[in-house]
């Protein structure tokens, strides 16, 4: 325990004596929540609109200007001409197309019922589906209030009336509401991921360079020689990177809070304990990628190459049960997919420990397997 303490005491100083690294430790990982949870989000601010009106009535422009009154929408050009209209979106002038056919308005007033053509540029299918789901709703509301405006008029001048259902008909009325994030704000559902994310490269990278700039330096053999375990030594590495992630995280969770108003619904206890879990697999991957690597060139490229897996496979842009049988599969073993669903979980839901037990489970294997794992190849190297 002496020499353990004696060699915490020099890794302490020597991360906290480096710049560098005490900016790669909490200026980045800060400034990178702070850019990412307003840069990584599927919400579409406004979207270009073309219109292609062929009636020019004031219910075709009633609908037009209430596109534009949302927000969602800037009408930024206007012709009789599709084919001008399919020009501009392949140019990437227009964002979406709004054909409205001759006869709307008289088809609205007659049969209650007309058809608009809505031509989204599908290239980010993602995107397309947020546009679409706006316009829908958009739509919906417009046909809700024509029907309140048409009714009487249509009964003034003798017209067929869609009349109500008779009293005892049954009538079906949904009401959505939606649990957990009713605001539907991309910032509650993002931030959390990405604060995985950040404490993954911080406790991977650090822990991966650290080993190898003792490599580098010619260090790391003298202490191999001397009489201190290599146990020891490798937890002398490990220990003051563990603590300064989880501090890290300490500091991002406050960020996001305060910030950007992330609510904090469930116990803060149970998530520094799925952390602390959780960065054994980090730190692990960062030790393992010390054998391998001989440069500390060598160790980022390699660190960043298996944090491009972690994101893509985690479940935090696209959801894991929209991938292939076998990239769910492949998803259950990365930690990074089980520390953002219990994140996601406590933050927003507020689980406790019960609701979240599988994920800390697998947290709690896959951590013991890769350190262990990582710890006997790191041996194995030294010997």
């Amino acid at each position: 325990m002496r020499a353990l303490r004696f060699l915490l005491r020099k890794e302490f100083l020597q991360i906290f004596r480096d710049h560098v690294i005490l900016g790669m430790l909490f200026v980045m990982p800060l400034g990178q929540l702070l850019i990412l949870a307003n840069a990584a989000t599927f919400e579409v601010r406004s979207a270009r609109l073309y219109v292609v009106d062929h009636d020019h009535t004031p219910m075709s422009r009633g609908l037009t200007d209430r596109l534009a009154a949302s927000g969602r929408f800037v009408p930024t050009a206007a012709s009789p001409s599709p084919a001008r209209a399919d020009q501009a979106m392949l140019a990437r002038q227009t964002d979406a197309i709004l054909v409205i056919p001759t006869g709307f308005e008289r088809e609205l007033v007659r049969q209650r019922r007309a058809e608009v053509q809505f031509i989204l540029n599908a290239e980010d299918g993602a995107a397309a589906g947020v546009l679409q789901s706006y316009a829908g709703r958009i739509f919906a509301a417009y046909s809700a209030e024509l029907s309140a405006q048409v009714t009487p008029t249509l009964a003034s001048i003798g017209a067929r009336v869609d009349l109500p259902p008779r009293r005892g008909e049954p009538i079906i009325e949904i009401r959505r509401r939606g649990w957990y994030n009713p605001e539907l704000d991309y910032l509650d559902f993002m931030v959390p991921g990405i604060l995985v994310v950040l404490v993954t490269v911080v406790g991977t990278l650090l822990t991966a360079m650290n080993i190898v700039r003792e490599k580098e330096a010619g260090t790391l053999d003298q202490l191999n020689v001397t009489p201190i375990r290599r146990s020891t030594f490798v937890a002398a590495k490990l220990i003051p990177l563990w603590s300064l992630a989880l501090l890290d995280l300490a500091l991002g969770l406050a960020l996001a809070h305060f910030a950007f108003g992330v609510p904090v619904r469930g116990s803060l206890a149970l998530v520094f304990v799925a952390a602390a879990i959780y960065l054994l697999a980090a730190l692990g991957i960062g030790l393992w990628i010390s054998t391998i690597a001989e440069t500390q060139q060598q160790a980022m490229f390699v660190t960043f190459s298996i944090v491009m897996i972690y994101l893509l496979m985690s479940g935090l842009f696209t959801p894991v049960r929209g991938m292939p049988v076998w990239a769910q599969w492949a998803a259950q073993l990365n930690p990074v997919t089980h520390f953002i669903r219990l994140m996601r979980a406590v933050l927003l839901k507020g689980a406790g420990p019960a609701e979240v037990a599988p994920q800390l489970a697998m947290l709690a294997v896959i951590g013991a397997v890769v350190l262990t794992l990582a710890v006997r190849q790191y041996r194995k190297r030294a010997a």
